[in-house]
């Protein structure tokens, strides 16, 4: 559905993107992600169609989003991330607009407002001006609107921005649930929700792909793994030099101090300290109330990944 080579977009002498290749393929849920300035949303705004590269070639379903701009377009629904809306019209006025913007036209386009009303939650205030919503339901108007022509491909630059969490739980059932249908280059710093949502992620950094893969595959792949959770009492005397000193252990953070001091151990990958850390407790006679250790997580590698040095 995608097919991105040799892509690159500069700025003034400043450089986006450098030459970023990758591919999408239909039905797939791929989660776009990157720090800020990575170029995630250069790339979303080059592929559709909003502005052109600098160098190299990019196709959505088959057309050169360049040179035939209009053809890739009709497959194309794209939310950015400020969802540009006109909020002197009411939800059903702009939505209908926006359809016979799109060539939707009689019954067709009767009928999808009706039915993109009720995916993205919007019955209830369709005769309300967008003015007067929140920022919430403004968001669920930019959905809609994107997804109005049934689209092969959905670009979803941060689309929860401004939603309160079980808002957020519906979009996430809603995007699962297109899925079904559409492919989907899904751009969020919510990484939990890229982890329940998306078949492949591609990470970027500093305008070059970094890695594309299942999240399974890229937490597998961390040189750490995850963390160690301690909870100490250890009266006058500090652990942390202790602690770093054990075989594995990478970095000792204190969370809290106090009585019981807390303190996040992140450990290389394969190892498990933690009968180490129970022996040198018992042998400084501390008393520990938790010791447990948590999954690595697609959040870890993303940190990991985007924090390289290079």
């Amino acid at each position: 559905m995608i097919k991105v080579e040799q892509l690159t977009k500069k700025y003034a002498g400043v450089t986006g993107i450098d030459q970023i290749s990758f591919e999408v393929g239909k039905g797939e849920i791929v989660g776009f992600l990157g720090p800020n300035g990575a170029g995630k949303t250069t790339t979303m705004r080059i592929l559709a169609s909003y502005m052109p590269a600098s160098s190299g070639r990019a196709t959505v379903a088959g057309f050169d989003v360049f040179s035939e701009s209009l053809k890739a377009r009709r497959h194309i629904g794209y939310l950015p991330e400020s969802v540009p809306l006109y909020h002197d019209m009411r939800v059903n006025e702009y939505l209908r607009y926006r359809g016979a913007l799109k060539a939707l036209s009689g019954k067709r386009l009767k009928n999808r407002i009706g039915v993109i009303k009720e995916l993205c939650g919007l019955r209830e205030v369709g005769r309300k001006k967008i003015a007067g919503l929140s920022k919430g339901f403004r968001q669920r108007v930019g959905l809609a609107e994107a997804m109005i022509h049934e689209p092969d491909l959905l670009i979803l630059d941060e689309p929860t921005i401004g939603l309160d969490p079980n808002q957020i739980r519906h979009v996430r059932e809603l995007i699962k649930s297109l899925g079904e249908r559409h492919t989907i280059l899904l751009s969020t710093h919510i990484l939990s929700e890229v982890e329940a949502t998306c078949s492949r992620v591609i990470i970027i950094n500093r305008g070059r792909i970094e890695a594309s893969d299942t999240p399974e595959n890229l937490v597998n792949q961390l040189r750490t793994s995850g963390l160690l959770r301690l909870e100490v009492k250890s009266g006058s005397e500090d652990p942390v030099p202790h602690l770093e000193e054990i075989a594995g252990v990478r970095e000792v953070r204190a969370v809290s101090n106090g009585e019981w001091r807390c303190f996040e151990i992140r450990i290389e990958a394969n190892s498990d300290p933690r009968e180490q850390i129970f022996q040198l407790a018992v042998g400084r006679k501390w008393v520990i109330r938790e010791l447990s250790k948590e999954r690595a997580t697609l959040e870890d590698a993303f940190v990991e990944l985007t924090h390289m040095d290079r």
